[in-house]
């Protein structure tokens, strides 16, 4: 079922029947789904299954082979750089050091990615969530 035009703007992601595939084999294969805004979603399941790859499809570091993605309400292939601007992605070993909460691990590769160029806070979404973190799609 393909999504309709985003109409609901506590969504930070939604997908309709994701797909990528390798060759043969569908690493992601019809993920659906809808994930509120300034939550905690995790992906879990056995090595192999697909995981990091739906977070890569979903980060627009992969292009999907079918099916529907938005992060924010943004199309993940047509509109891949605003994605993009709101979408932090770390590895699971990319912490500042083991005992550092996450916000604060962001906070740090943000700043990382302002030393470079980048504007720090560029695509913070404008309401915050309780703890007074903006609301972002954070792949951990």
């Amino acid at each position: 079922m393909p999504i309709e035009p985003f109409r609901n703007p506590t969504l930070a992601i939604e997908a309709s029947g994701l797909v990528k595939a390798f060759g043969e084999v569908r690493a992601v294969d019809g993920v659906d789904l809808a994930v509120p805004a300034g939550g905690v979603y995790g992906f879990l399941g056995p090595n192999g299954a697909g995981k990091t790859t739906a977070i890569r499809t979903l980060a627009t570091l992969l292009r999907p082979d079918g099916g529907e993605a938005r992060v924010f309400g943004h199309d993940i292939v047509r509109e891949p750089d605003a994605v993009r601007s709101r979408v932090s992605l770390t590895g699971q070993f990319a912490s500042v050091d083991e005992n550092s909460p996450e916000p604060r691990t962001s906070s740090c590769w943000a700043g990382c990615s302002a030393s470079r160029g980048g504007r720090r806070g560029s695509g913070r979404a404008s309401s915050s969530t309780r703890s007074g973190w903006p609301r972002r799609a954070i792949a951990w």
